[in-house]
């Protein structure tokens, strides 16, 4: 790994993390929600250690990372989302055997930069679910890329992210690189409004040209660095399920003692969500030791458990907004809020679809 930092304790940085979520993001909750997007709590959660599984060092690990983002996701997932997708970022550079990146590695883990991860059009590629978007051709010193990307989320306008091209010559190959906002060639665009995830920076960008030196290159060409990162990818996503569990069954628990005589007619319970979420966790705690492993039989518990954990944090969701009722259907009630958020974990890359489509596709043994 090229960077060296070393991070806070785990324990201090977890609970570092929950006083950000409980003092500063819990009361901007809804105004992150309508679209604000919350840069100073990024850059909190930045210097608490929050961004710091690629670091080494420290005894931070992969499971303490996804705990800090299952503690934010029990408040809010736009926020938990851009946690994810900062991670990813420096899991990339991690990753690769690029030492020129080590300097980008340090300043993305303390969150001085901000940045995310450019690969929804790629994931579903390497799955016959979408086309090469980006195009590259060798020139000196590096590649020129051509193409548009709808979705990069936790970017600004000098923002970094991850992204994969395809070269245009005889040789076909995929290439993997960290591309620069602020860099000519590049032009993002933020005109997405969504029903919920209004406050993740997510915006279109245009490569026209834009030259990319061998300096910023994570893998030429992709194969079998992809196979290293991919379980790591999904695994931090599964932090944003599990903080939408919990929350949904504390919703359920909270109006217990108004409702708990009528609620108990409903088909899910919060004991229900309590066995589940027990059995995630153990699975995703014993995943995450280990997630350079390459194995197919690894990675399908890997996508099995992002497939449970998206399908129960849905249904959690819902259960939430039938027990609270009337009052998490108003247009300030958290049930609501919710359950628009965790349709998100549902549909961002891989999506539920997609999740599914891979474990069909990928061998059994």
């Amino acid at each position: 790994m090229p960077a060296t930092a070393v991070l806070e304790q785990p324990s201090t940085m977890l609970a570092d993390v929950s006083a950000i979520a409980d003092r500063t993001l819990c009361p901007r909750v809804r105004e992150i929600d309508e679209g604000a997007y919350p840069e100073d709590i990024m850059r909190a959660l930045g210097s608490a250690g929050a961004y710091g599984a690629h670091m080494g060092g420290g005894g931070v690990t992969l499971t303490d990372t996804i705990e800090a983002i299952s503690t934010v996701a029990e408040h809010c997932i736009s926020t938990a989302f851009c946690m994810w997708c900062q991670n990813a970022l420096g899991w990339y550079i991690a990753s690769s055997d690029n030492t020129a990146l080590a300097p980008l590695a340090d300043k993305a883990g303390s969150g001085e930069v901000l940045g995310g991860t450019g690969l929804s059009n790629p994931m579903k590629t390497f799955f016959g679910i979408e086309k090469m978007r980006l195009k590259g051709t060798r020139v000196d010193g590096g590649y020129t890329v051509k193409g548009a990307l709808p979705w990069v989320s936790n970017v600004g306008e000098d923002g970094f992210f991850g992204m994969v091209f395809e070269t245009t010559d005889e040789t076909s190959k995929r290439i993997m690189a960290v591309a620069d906002c602020a860099q000519d060639g590049v032009k993002t665009v933020l005109d997405h409004e969504f029903m919920a995830m209004g406050g993740t920076a997510t915006r279109a960008v245009q490569f026209r040209d834009a030259f990319i030196p061998d300096e910023m290159i994570l893998a030429d060409p992709i194969d079998g660095y992809l196979q290293k990162i991919r379980p790591g990818f999904v695994l931090m996503q599964c932090g944003m399920a599990i903080g939408m569990i919990r929350s949904s069954i504390a919703l359920m628990r909270q109006v217990d003692g108004q409702l708990g005589h009528v609620n108990k007619y409903l088909e899910d319970q919060p004991e229900d969500f309590e066995k589940i979420l027990g059995e995630a966790e153990a699975e995703l705690s014993t995943l995450a030791l280990t997630p350079y492993d390459t194995s197919i039989s690894y990675f399908r518990r890997v996508v099995a458990l992002r497939l449970k954990g998206g399908e129960t944090a849905m249904k959690a969701a819902h259960a939430a907004m039938l027990h609270q009722g009337a009052r998490g259907y108003v247009s300030g009630g958290a049930a609501q809020r919710r359950l628009r958020e965790a349709y998100f974990i549902g549909i961002v890359t891989p999506a539920t679809k997609q999740l599914r489509k891979m474990l069909h596709d990928l061998p059994k043994a």
